[in-house]
């Protein structure tokens, strides 16, 4: 293909046609008529040697070729349009929008001190967090459309690079005042005492109870929650106890009015990642943003 001769707007359109899959869609996602998207669409499958959508009953559906040129379409656009942005950034001034992902026991965390830093650097900058969603979100068109995230899994994910944040353990959350306070790192009380215990999105058990069986125990749990803050609340407002990643009680202990106890197993420890698009490696406002949060991260360290 003589590259001279193609236009740059038609990977534009082909863009807005894959992933809206309607002409009339794209044509307003990229502010041309139907009729100009239209012969757009059939300039690209002349060029293509695919029809890319094909109507099926009411609806248009995407060929395997058009499938597989989403990702690395959207790559190769991404690099142009980095092309033709300053490669600086300046927090003082910068209004920009950052997308980071982390499960709630590490926003606790990470975010009053991260958010304490942007505040006093770069007061117009906005942050947008969204909860874990588990490893099968990790993929590489994800990657283009998330600025960090921070997961405990030490798996390698297309379009991320990682680096350790922190590291953690399982502790025991009781109320201070818990009649069994004293006692409750031993075994015998440890599995009398009713639990909570935290599902995680896509889970069906708390991995506390796969790591106990592992070693013959089974708890005995009275309430399941969707996450350790709301565990931490209702340990703190009842005589149940839970087991729960220790930073966090530590963190939060001295407001809900809990400590943090040993378990009678040792539940050895984990450790927190940073993951960021391998994208955004060489990018200012992600070299910012990164370095706050490895900073407050080593605080745990």
């Amino acid at each position: 293909m003589n590259l001279a001769s193609l236009d740059l707007n038609l990977l534009v359109a082909l863009q807005a046609l894959l992933s809206e899959e309607s002409v009339s869609r794209a044509a307003q996602r990229v502010g041309l008529s139907q009729p100009a998207t239209s012969h757009a669409l059939q300039r690209l499958r002349d060029i293509m040697g695919d029809p890319l959508l094909v109507r099926v009953g009411s609806r248009m559906e995407l060929t395997p070729r058009a499938q597989a040129l989403r990702v690395p379409l959207s790559e190769a656009l991404a690099q142009v349009q980095g092309l033709f942005v300053a490669d600086t950034f300046e927090p003082a001034m910068s209004e920009r929008r950052f997308s980071v992902m982390m499960p709630d026991h590490v926003l606790n965390l990470i975010l009053p001190p991260l958010r304490e830093r942007i505040r006093s650097e770069a007061p117009r900058v906005r942050v947008d967090v969204a909860p874990w969603r588990g490893p099968g979100v990790m993929t590489a068109e994800f990657a283009r459309t998330i600025d960090l995230v921070i997961a405990c899994t030490g798996s390698e994910f297309p379009g991320f690079h990682g680096q350790r944040l922190f590291s953690d353990t399982d502790a025991i959350a009781i109320r201070k005042d818990h009649p069994e306070r004293a006692c409750i790192g031993q075994m015998e009380p440890f599995l009398a005492t009713p639990h909570v215990a935290v599902y995680g999105r896509g889970q069906r058990e708390d991995p506390v109870d796969t790591w106990l069986r592992e070693n013959g125990v089974e708890r005995r749990i009275a309430l399941v929650v969707p996450s350790y803050l709301q565990a931490l609340h209702m340990v703190s407002c009842s005589d149940l106890i839970a087991v729960v990643p220790r930073r966090q009680i530590e963190v939060l202990g001295g407001v809900l009015g809990l400590d943090a106890v040993q378990p009678p197993l040792d539940p050895g420890s984990f450790e927190e990642i940073m993951f960021h698009p391998t994208r955004a490696q060489v990018d200012p406002g992600s070299i910012w943003l990164r370095k706050h949060v490895l900073a407050i991260g080593a605080r745990f360290a």
